[in-house]
């Protein structure tokens, strides 16, 4: 029997306008390289991973300037130009660009091109925790804060117990067809597991690391190059 193989699918397709920069977030610079080539530097350098693709818009103008200034990347990362409006329809758009190349059980880890923090180290954590998962799985925190819940003014009017409640990281594993499947029948949903769970599956939990935050705001720029710098 072969040996399922492991793919990278970054979708890339947004344009981060709550970061209120002059470009789309992830070609932003950060620590010394542009944010989306942070990610793809992490998934090129892990041995675990066969091969990368990202899934930019039709009418991006950036991708191939990023690409080439970053030329040890280009046996290890495929462009797929059929980024949709919604990150669902990207990463569907992506697997079914990727027929005939992934098969049907081979897994596929879908990551957020905003979370530059990612490292080998966590990939590889997700991979041996998930690899013999009937189901996949995916990064998440437990939650550690107490949760409030406001009312319509924005007035706490609730507290919300936080047992077993977990934040959820990227990459989200999951096999091809598995994954294929679940998108193609979800309505629009915000990530992978989503799809998964609506049809009745429960994706596995794996800790994943503060440092693996999404960029959002102005404010986590910096503290994304922090980490990436190695600072405390």
């Amino acid at each position: 029997m072969t040996p399922s193989r492991h793919f990278a699918l970054i979708p890339a397709a947004g344009v981060g306008a709550r970061i209120g920069a002059d470009c789309p977030k992830q070609y932003m610079p950060l620590a010394g390289k542009l944010m989306l080539v942070h990610v793809l530097d992490t998934f090129a350098s892990c041995a675990a991973i066969d091969h990368t693709y990202v899934v930019v818009s039709k009418e991006d103008g950036y991708i191939d300037e990023a690409l080439a200034g970053a030329k040890h990347l280009a046996d290890r990362v495929t462009v797929i130009h059929k980024g949709g409006a919604t990150r669902h329809q990207s990463v569907l758009n992506g697997l079914q660009a990727m027929r005939g190349t992934a098969g049907d059980e081979d897994w596929v880890l879908v990551h957020d091109a905003a979370r530059p923090g990612l490292t080998g180290e966590l990939i590889e954590k997700l991979i041996a925790a998930i690899s013999d998962d009937p189901v996949g799985g995916l990064l998440a925190l437990p939650v550690v804060d107490t949760l409030k819940r406001s009312d319509a003014e924005g007035r706490a009017e609730a507290t919300v117990p936080r047992d077993r409640l977990w934040a959820a990281q990227t990459p989200q594993m999951f096999r091809y067809a598995l994954l294929r499947s679940a998108l193609e029948k979800a309505s629009e949903v915000t990530d992978e597991a989503s799809a998964i769970e609506a049809l009745g599956l429960k994706p596995k939990l794996v800790e994943g690391s503060p440092r693996n935050f999404k960029i959002t705001l102005p404010h986590d720029v910096a503290l994304a190059e922090m980490h990436l710098k190695g600072k405390p």
